[in-house]
Parts: structure tokens; sequence; C-alpha cells
């Protein structure tokens, strides 16, 4: 059954875990998972110490090339009743000013106990929903 707004934001809240999609100039499609945190229409990741190949991230050019992104969370389960998907279409922008990333970093850390002893650094993205669609099965 098809969810309602309120029902794909809520579902989206409660998720651990999301794959982000961006694109570039070179128009290739880039999916990453990624934490994150819900606050209203704003989505917010972090750019936290997990070991990475490389601190220039292909997600961070991207986002700064083109701005249009995708967020989905996601449930299997063999019981295809319980199955849901939720995803969030919006602008992002890369924000590495710490006046700017500080709240959404105290709610990065509210949500995710790790970032309590190993805070991000950022910068951090910012995904202004446009819109909120998804899925579920019928349990």
């Amino acid at each position: 059954m098809r969810l309602t707004e309120a029902e794909a934001r809520a579902g989206l809240a409660a998720a651990r875990v999301a794959r982000l999609a961006t694109t570039g100039e070179d128009r290739q499609p880039h999916l990453v998972p990624v934490t994150f945190t819900v606050d209203g229409d704003r989505i917010y990741i972090a750019v936290d110490q997990k070991p990475k190949t490389t601190t220039r991230l292909r997600r961070l050019r991207n986002i700064r090339e083109n701005p249009l992104v995708a967020l989905l969370a996601d449930h299997y389960a063999e019981d295809w009743g319980a199955l849901w998907w939720v995803r969030v279409d919006g602008r992002a922008r890369v924000v590495e000013d710490p006046a700017q990333t500080r709240r959404p970093l105290d709610l990065l850390t509210v949500k995710y106990g790790q970032y309590v002893q190993a805070r991000p650094a950022g910068p951090v993205i910012v995904i202004e929903a446009g819109r909120w669609t998804g899925w579920a099965g019928t349990d």
C-alpha cells in the first residue's frame, strides 16, 4: 500500500541507514549508504570518521555540481507483508561552517551513540526534502 507523506516521514525517521543517490556533471549515478537524521523537511548527513578511501568524496563533489538527490531507506523480510520503502527527493547542499553544522551534528549524536565518542567533524549534507514517497506491505 502507498504510504502517506506522514507515514513516509515517520518510516524514514525511524530507519537507521539509507542510501544517498547523487549525480554530478558526468551524469553517472553514485549511490552510498549513509547515516542520517530527519528534522522537519530537512535531512542531515555528516561525513564522519569511518574509514574512507579519500577525503575528496564523490558525493560531495556531485552535490556541488548537481544539487538534486534522492535518499532511500527500506526494510526487507522473507514475509513480504513486512516489506517497506521510503524515498525522499530533494535539493542538497554541503555545509562546512561550524555555526551551521552544530545543530545537525547534535541531532545525529542523539540518534547514533557512536557519535558521542567520535563526533563527526563534517562537512554536513543538508537535504531540503521536496517529495516524500513510500510503500509498505500489508503488515
